[in-house]
């Protein structure tokens, strides 16, 4: 068993990026390197899904609905895992956990990591003089 600690969610302008890291720190290089990690997602209301995975060589897959804006690196010496996510949609907002595939397949789950992606503007100040 790996424990895994997501972090690096908040809140995203659509359009924006951000960049969740997955850590592993008690692991030992040895059991973390030859690790396959998937970074999944759990939106409001619905069931959690894989987002996208890498390998312990660095091979990606990603679901079609993030290819081309989502991207998964890992740094070993660091035992992190990192999802880059950039041009945000709302429908990204969600709850990101990463995990093995065997974690994920017993059913055992991190905290995770909120994103929530909104589609307001920037907006704009007004000031009004007495």
């Amino acid at each position: 068993q790996v424990y895994l600690v997501e972090s690096g969610g908040g809140l995203a302008q659509a359009g924006g990026s951000l960049r969740l890291s997955c850590k592993a720190p008690r692991a030992i290089t040895s059991t973390f390197n030859p690790l396959t990690f998937g970074w999944y997602r759990q939106a409001p209301g619905k069931q959690r899904e894989l987002v996208g995975t890498i390998t312990s060589t660095g091979n990606t897959n990603y679901v079609d609905s993030v290819k081309g804006r989502f991207s998964i690196s890992r740094n070993n010496a660091r035992k992190t895992v990192y999802l880059q996510m950039t041009s945000l949609k709302p429908e990204d907002t969600a709850v990101y956990f990463c995990n093995t595939p065997l974690q994920a397949n017993n059913n055992d789950w991190g905290q995770g990591t909120q994103v929530t992606v909104n589609d307001w503007g920037q907006g704009t100040q007004v000031t009004v003089s007495p």
